[in-house]
């Protein structure tokens, strides 16, 4: 096996513990290890969240080179910080900096003489994500090493660096997820599950998918970091920081492999490139094997944290090999492999100069890896400090002047919405990104529309041009290719995010230029709603069911114990037409409090009844809802967990182990979210062709069982409702058993199947996109919705229905169009699903289940589809 030098290896050890610059003339900082007890990267020793903060906190208190910064909080109510190292000159002049980076950052008119000025003035600011997917320990844990050597080392080559650089270290992205790793991580210490997956997400609600949600902005954490380079730091180069498998390379540094984003300027892919040039470089001069380029992650898709590259930030991943935690591992020659795109053998080769050779790999090695990599990216941004803030100005004027001369030239938003607060939900989240909105103060024509006043109006002449593009246009997948003609190189995630169509926004993209329109535009500050003024004097409040927030009032009102209803006819209001369904909350005068917090939370005026209506109603009964959460790390029921509470829908969290005809008694549905069969039955990923051992405490693998199974569809028959999406979907397909007593049972088969295996083989791919499908009306399962909609499909199940017997029926509440299926992002085949259902309504005995082909929540992105799950809930279909 290959080993370093042995002097490249004492030198960065003794560079991690600190030894080989000790500061003078300054109060002295507590290396890591003394302060911890142990030195970071130590096999099977973690420090969690609090510890690591009050260190950093400690070497603030000593080090004038060091500022902390609270930024936000987490879902679980952790502060956030930042933490800035610099010369102590430019820590006393963050604020002046701040404002230099905000000019260069969005203001296209500076002088050459302004530009010259902060040039001169500027430093780089290099942000630096830790951790964010928590089960990836190591760059947080290196964060002391780097804080320790910053605030402490005489060089004069790194003191020169901190003259020149501004390095904003984020020491976990995700601190409730890093607690609870390291708990985890501890709790098992010392047995033979040391080192083991950890039940559940590792955060409130998303785990793995925390790096999904840099366009919706869902989670706290995230918003957080979002504003720093949209609102208040503007930095120009950032770095999020992560881990991969641990038998391929040891290290992914940029620049990518294809396909890239189509919107992103070519100058930040190639001060991307330079950035990762000079990392290999810099890791391999120090003896760091393993570390490959262009492999595996491409970067066509924003959703990551380098959704900053969309804002002109010079972004870039770095990916180092795990461990078990903290717990070291051998990794045989022959273990070693690789995947995906850019290396097809584990050789070396351009893409990888220096293979490791494989031996122990341990936590001390991640951290040395960590380090290197980046005081290397704080060198490159010293070395190259004039022309990045340069860069950074250029890119503003050149995006700017594009949106002056490129069509499109604006999104025009309707006032009138099929959801008006979904539209209002969307003009906000552009605010929170950094982009400029102007309502139309008088009406105009353009390419043959009228639009009016009142509408909303997204210029592309905006320093973020890119972004607002990329969000706001439908997706067309960026197909490349291996060899010409040849295989396609597959996205590595999702290919449809376009926020209109996903949120059911109607806009419209401009591709004519109006001086018209431009001079009749006044600039929206803050927050957008559609409120009037507060109504007084009503009888009731009236909520359309066409509204999402109408289905939230609703919620809030039963949660409150205030009396909420629908109608059960059509009526005429204010001149305009209440469909049957519409939410009424009737006031209160001893309700005041509560009914003023429903309002609080609305986005858009609800109607009101002035007088004594005589409107037939019916009381809104909510259901007792179990949400089926496996261990699983099982991100689709925290997404869904995510939008219950949002919407405050009252459940519980059922496991499938805890799937028996007692539990189901206390439950009137039961919600499945996206989750393998095998996962549901048997507690693991198992299939037919392979078994995959667990990587969990047994105590977390155990599944329903084929008794479970045969209880849940005892709740079926005996009047109970089961609303299931996505993979799940396929327990309900196939032979089902029920136990009737006295050993006797009842075998039938629900009149839906899955054909996604056969319908694949003849050529259908869809990888994750928007796809169009038609809703019947005739149902209150789809109350609310267009007769059109878009949803976000991933081409499995694919349903078909037959014609029922005996206690069985069904009804196709929604399928895929026969022509125009694709809508956003990228498919393959499609015509092969024209027609079939996307969802299915079944009923058997007494009971009723409620079927999706598509995830009808998609990471909290798909919006316009949410009153399908809220119906689902609430309301029953008949035949």
């Amino acid at each position: 096996m290959k080993t370093l030098p042995l002097f490249k290896r004492s030198l960065i050890f003794l560079l991690l513990i600190g030894l080989v610059h000790i500061s003078q003339g300054q109060s002295v900082v507590d290396p890591p290890a003394s302060h911890f007890g142990f030195q970071p990267g130590t096999d099977r020793m973690l420090f969690d969240y609090e510890q690591l903060m009050e260190y950093l906190k400690e070497v603030e208190q000593v080090s004038p080179r060091v500022h902390l910064e609270q930024i936000g909080t987490s879902p679980m109510g952790q502060p956030m910080y930042i933490a800035f190292f610099s010369s102590p000159e430019n820590i006393d002049n963050l604020d002046n900096l701040r404002d230099i980076n905000r000019e260069l950052a969005l203001n296209p008119n500076l002088s050459e003489q302004q530009r010259a000025e902060y040039f001169r003035e500027g430093k780089v600011f290099f942000t630096a994500t830790l951790s964010m997917h928590a089960s990836e320990v190591g760059p947080s844990q290196a964060a002391p090493l780097i804080a320790y050597r910053l605030a402490t080392t005489e060089n004069p080559d790194t003191l020169q660096w901190l003259d020149d650089v501004v390095y904003m270290m984020v020491p976990s992205h995700n601190p409730d997820g890093m607690n609870m790793v390291v708990e985890h991580y501890r709790k098992y210490k010392g047995t033979k599950y040391e080192g083991s997956s950890m039940p559940g997400v590792y955060h409130k609600y998303v785990g793995h998918d925390n790096n999904r949600d840099f366009v919706t902005l869902t989670q706290s954490d995230n918003r957080a970091i979002s504003r720093i380079f949209s609102h208040t730091w503007f930095p120009q180069v950032m770095a999020e920081k992560h881990q991969m498998g641990s038998t391929g390379p040891r290290y992914f540094v940029p620049p990518n492999h294809d396909p890239i984003a189509e919107n992103i300027d070519a100058g930040i892919w190639n001060w991307i490139g330079l950035f990762g040039m000079n990392m290999i470089k810099d890791m391999t001069r120090e003896g760091l094997a393993g570390v490959s380029q262009h492999y595996a992650f491409d970067n066509y898709w924003p959703g990551s944290t380098e959704t900053c590259i969309w804002k002109n930030v010079i972004g870039f991943l770095t990916e180092c090999a795990s461990v078990r935690y903290a717990k070291p591992i051998y990794v045989e020659e022959n273990e070693l492999s690789v995947w995906g795109k850019g290396l097809a053998e584990y050789k070396k080769s351009i893409n990888m100069p220096e293979p490791w050779e494989g031996g122990w790999w341990r936590l001390r090695d991640i951290l040395d890896y960590e380090v290197v990599s980046t005081f290397s990216a704080i060198k490159s941004c010293a070395n190259h400090r004039r022309d990045i803030l340069a860069f950074r100005n250029d890119m503003c004027r050149t995006q700017v002047e594009k949106g002056k001369t490129q069509p499109p030239y604006y999104y025009i938003f309707p006032r009138e919405q099929h959801d008006p607060g979904e539209f209002v939900d969307l003009i906000n989240l552009l605010n929170d990104h950094g982009v400029q909105r102007f309502v139309l103060e008088k009406s105009i024509h353009l390419e043959g529309r009228r639009f009016s006043k009142g509408d909303v109006v997204v210029p592309l002449a905006q320093p973020f041009r890119p972004f607002i593009k990329e969000v706001l246009e439908e997706q067309d997948y960026p197909v490349r290719h291996y060899t010409p003609d040849g295989e396609i190189i597959k996205p590595y995630d999702i290919t449809s995010w376009s926020l209109p169509l996903h949120k059911g926004v109607t806009c419209y993209e401009t591709d004519h230029r109006s001086q018209a329109l431009e001079n009749s535009l006044s600039r929206i500050e803050g927050a957008y709603d559609l409120k009037g003024p507060a109504a007084e004097d009503y009888q009731a409040l009236v909520f359309p069911f066409t509204r999402n927030e109408s289905y939230r009032a609703a919620f809030m009102a039963e949660k409150k114990g205030l009396d909420a209803a629908y109608t059960l006819e059509d009526f005429q209001l204010n001149d305009q037409t209440m469909l049957e369904g519409a939410f009424v909350i009737p006031f209160s005068s001893g309700r005041k409090e509560e009914i003023s917090q429903i309002m609080s939370a609305m986005k858009v005026q609800p109607f009101t009844i002035r007088e004594e209506h005589g409107l037939e109603l019916k009381e809104l009964e909510m259901p007792q809802i179990a949400l089926v959460e496996t261990y699983l790390h099982d991100m689709d029921a925290g997404w869904t967990r995510y939008i219950f509470d949002r919407y405050q829908i009252a459940y519980d969290i059922l496991r499938p182990a805890q799937i028996n005809q007692e539990a189901l008694e206390d439950y009137d549905v039961l919600v499945f979210p996206d989750s393998h069969k095998s996962v549901l039955m048997q507690g693991s990923y198992e299939s037919d062709r392979y078994y995959r051992m667990s990587s969990y405490p047994p105590e977390y693998t155990e599944g329903m069982g084929q008794q479970g199974l045969k209880d849940l569809m005892a709740f079926v028959d005996e009047g109970g409702k089961v609303v299931s999406w996505g993979s799940s979907a396929e327990l309900f397909m196939g032979k089902q058993v029920i136990e009737k007593g006295d050993d006797q049972e009842e075998t039938f088969k629900l009149p839906v199947s899955n054909q996604a295996d056969e319908i694949s083989q003849s050529g259908f791919y869809c990888p994750g996109s928007l796809v169009q499908v038609h809703l019947s009306k005739n149902t209150p399962l789809t109350m609310g919705m267009p007769a059109t909609a878009g949803v976000f499909y991933r081409g499995d199940p694919v349903f078909q229905t037959s014609v029922p017997i005996f206690d069985m029926n069904r009804r196709v509440l929604a399928h895929f169009s026969e022509e125009d299926i694709l809508m956003s992002g990228y498919a393959e085949e499609e015509e092969q699903i024209a027609g079939l259902p996307a969802q299915v309504w079944v009923s058997k005995g007494a009971g009723e289940m409620i079927l999706f082909s598509f995830q009808p929540q998609f990471r909290a992105s798909t919006t316009a589809n949410y009153k399908l799950i809220f119906n689902s809930l609430l309301f029953s279909s008949e035949p």
